[in-house]
């Protein structure tokens, strides 16, 4: 019971690129890039092992940002001339690629990440795609014209990629869609049709990640404006209740989600987010069993995975080591006190 595993990313070195930042600029370049990639891959891996995760990642060592590391074995996106515009309903404002035709992939975009990550651990491992709602919302489209089309187009090159992920060992994949929380209708009408797509055809475990964002400024001004309660999750949950996906990925700690909203999940694995991502402080196990307790009122014990907000690519390299420590700690005493009830 009680296994634990991330959202999906990890600080990257300051060898491999600026520490603390999203958008970091690469430390490195040509065959030196690669080998630091590959060598902070298998720390990522490594430290994760150590702190006692039991549900491992690449900790997305070999990308630079969690959508633009997919687009960049795309055809069809111009990313040289990039437009600068809001995202998130206007939440921030971002340097996207622009779509100018049809999507393609030039070829397998993560393959040798994946593979030289599932050599390189016996653990269970999970790999993450941006989901497709998420990554439409990132682009500016100047080809497919509506937006439910786009993401279709990316759901279909997601599918292949995720198929080739599967096929070379990977136990879990992941596709991260803060968007949903952002365009509550538009997940009804098209998003979890553009996530089966995505997810078509996987014999391996498949996920959704959907939580507030990663813990920058302009994602924590935002959470100040929602209120006493963010039930943005109620308008999601039972449609993803009904969906084919295995698993929901969302934020819990010290956060304004209602506990009892895990209920609309019956039937699904539920990724219960007992670390949060948007301070620096390092969580004590005991708290993180605290907000695994609350969720285990509302989860059955055997679908609970204790797991982090968001991801972790912005904090610093010690403090994130502490929060997996933390993640594993939490986790393991609450499987004791459960063995001893």
């Amino acid at each position: 019971m009680f296994e634990t595993t991330i959202a999906g990313s990890l600080p990257k070195p300051f060898w491999l690129a600026t520490p603390r930042m999203l958008w970091a600029p690469w430390a490195q370049e040509g065959e030196a890039l690669a080998e630091a990639k590959r060598d902070a891959t298998l720390l990522a891996l490594k430290e994760q092992e150590d702190a006692g995760i039991d549900i491992v990642t690449d900790g997305e060592q070999s990308r630079h940002h969690f959508v633009h590391g997919f687009l960049e074995r795309l055809d069809g996106i111009d990313s040289a001339h990039k437009v600068r515009m809001g995202i998130r309903d206007n939440r921030y404002e971002a340097e996207c690629p622009r779509i100018i035709g049809p999507l393609r992939r030039k070829g397998p975009v993560h393959a040798e990440e994946a593979a030289f990550a599932r050599a390189r651990t016996r653990r269970r491992l999970k790999f993450t795609l941006p989901g497709p709602m998420t990554i439409a919302d990132t682009v500016a489209d100047s080809h497919y014209g509506r937006r439910a089309d786009l993401a279709m187009a990316f759901a279909a090159l997601l599918n292949d990629e995720a198929r080739e992920l599967a096929a070379a060992g990977i136990d879990v994949i992941q596709f991260d869609e803060p968007a949903f929380n952002v365009y509550m209708r538009e997940v009804r009408d098209w998003g979890i049709a553009a996530l089966h797509r995505a997810a078509e055809g996987l014999a391996c475990k498949t996920a959704v990640h959907i939580c507030y964002g990663y813990g920058i400024k302009a994602n924590i001004e935002w959470k100040a404006t929602l209120g006493g309660e963010w039930r943005q999750y109620e308008e999601i949950f039972p449609a993803l209740a009904e969906s084919r996906i295995d698993q929901v990925s969302l934020e819990c700690a010290n956060s304004r989600v209602p506990p009892e909203l895990m209920r609309l999940l019956d039937g699904k694995d539920v990724l219960v987010g007992a670390i949060d991502v948007a301070t620096d402080r390092i969580e004590t196990p005991e708290a993180v069993a605290a907000t695994l307790r609350g969720a285990l009122e509302h989860v059955a014990a055997e679908r609970l995975f204790p797991c982090t907000n968001c991801g972790m690519a912005p904090l610093d390299r010690a403090v994130a080591r502490g929060k997996l420590k933390a993640l594993a700690a939490g986790a393991a005493l609450l499987r004791r006190e459960t063995r001893r009830g």
